[in-house]
Order: C-alpha cells, then structure tokens, then sequence
C-alpha cells in the first residue's frame, strides 16, 4: 500500500498544481537575486573644466562596505583622496532572501514527489498533511518576512551606489566646484524582479495553505462534528 504508485492527475487539483507554481517562483526568486553582478560609473566633474571618472562593481550578498571605490592616495580634481569603500550593507536582507527561495525549492520538489508518487499515503495518513500545513504556513511566513527585508535591503542598496549616496560617501564631492554624478548606473531589473516574485511567492502559498488543510482531518473532523442541519422555519 505504501509503493510507489504515480498519478499525474494531483498536479491538476489545485494542490499540486500550485505546488509546481511555487517551485518556478523559488527558482526565479533565488536565480535573480543571487546571480546578480552589476557595474556603475561615477563622473566627476572638476572645477577645472576636467572630468575625472570612477568605476565600481558590486554583487550579491550585496557587502558594501568591501566595494572599492577609490585606491589609497588617488588624485581626483587635483585633490589626494584616501582609499574609500561604498557604505552600507544589504547581506543579510538578501541571503536570508536567496535561502528562503532555495529552501522553498527543495520542500516543493519533495512535496511533488510525494503527491504525484505517493498520494495514496499522503491522503492515507494523519500526520503527514498535518506536517505539510505546519510547513505551508511557515514557508508563507518566511516569504513575508524575507521579501519585506530585501525590498528594504534593495531600497538601501539603490541609495548607496545612486548619486546621493556616492556623493555622501566621497568627501571629494563635497569640495568647492566639485560636482559627482553616476551617469552609468547598473541596471537592477532583475533585483526588482526578484522582489515581485517573492510576493508572488507569498501569495502562492497563502493560497496553497487553505487546499492543504482541507487534505488535513482538522478540515473533515470540524465538518463531521457539525454536520449540516436543515433550516428552521420562521
């Protein structure tokens, strides 16, 4: 009774199907924000009349404060900068993110193996739905915290490498007839993705967390203890 028996029919209810959307979530969550590497190009503009310009690069986790901006001793607008490193950190917003998505991933692939090889038990057991809504529910939880941090942690990031955080950051832009601007800034369309999908994610396994309790005995005692009675009469 408890073989393998493979029944693609689960992955059209709702139950697994959902499932399947929350897997592709997971891997396009953790795929655009964990593989992300962008370059910007700040521009400095001396009282002179000559341009002097800066590159950095900067990469998931997002550590900041290890990004070079300036080597020791550099001469920019006729003026001795030290070395200097970007402010700020969004490390931990976005690997708790990218393991939230990995972990989600893994969960839905061992969820669909069961549904789709093992359904016979899963409907079978006590315990094992149970298990599976107590999952649901923190996984929904943690996409919520951890969406909530990272779209926090993305907001901080932008700041830092936009114009109004190199020119806090960079004492040379400060000086008299000195002007910064980053006119190549990296394109982060793909971190602004990734915040979508981990509301998306969110909502997918708010929503899978009603079908999975119905799956649970919770759903068919609260039914068999109050069976339906007919309407009184007035």
């Amino acid at each position: 009774m408890s073989g393998l028996r493979l029944n693609l029919q689960a992955i059209k209810e709702p139950l697994g199907f959902i499932k399947a959307l929350e897997w592709l979530t997971a891997i396009f969550a953790f795929a655009s924000c964990g593989g992300y590497s962008g370059t910007s190009i700040v521009t400095l503009f001396c009282k002179d009349g000559k341009n002097e310009t800066l590159k950095f690069a900067f990469s998931y986790p997002f550590r900041l404060s290890h990004t070079l901006l300036v080597k020791n001793n550099t001469s920019l607008c006729n003026v001795t900068v030290p070395e200097t490193h970007l402010v700020g950190s969004s490390v931990s917003s976005s690997q708790f993110f990218v393991t939230v998505a990995v972990l989600n991933f893994f969960y839905c692939m061992a969820a669909l193996v069961l549904y789709l090889g093992y359904m016979h038990v899963y409907r079978n057991s006590n315990f094992v739905p149970k298990m599976d809504f107590l999952m649901t529910t923190i996984f929904a939880v943690f996409w919520l915290t951890c969406t909530s941090a990272w779209a926090k942690g993305l907001q901080n990031l932008k700041y830092a490498t936009g114009t109004v955080g190199i020119v806090a950051t960079l004492a040379v832009c400060r000086e008299e007839g000195v002007a910064c601007e980053v006119t190549e800034l990296a394109s982060m369309r793909s971190l602004n993705v990734s915040v979508i999908f981990g509301f998306l994610g969110l909502i997918l396994w708010v929503s899978n967390a009603w079908f999975v309790y119905k799956e649970t005995r919770w759903h068919t005692m609260r039914y068999t203890a109050h069976p339906g009675q007919a309407p009184r009469s007035i």
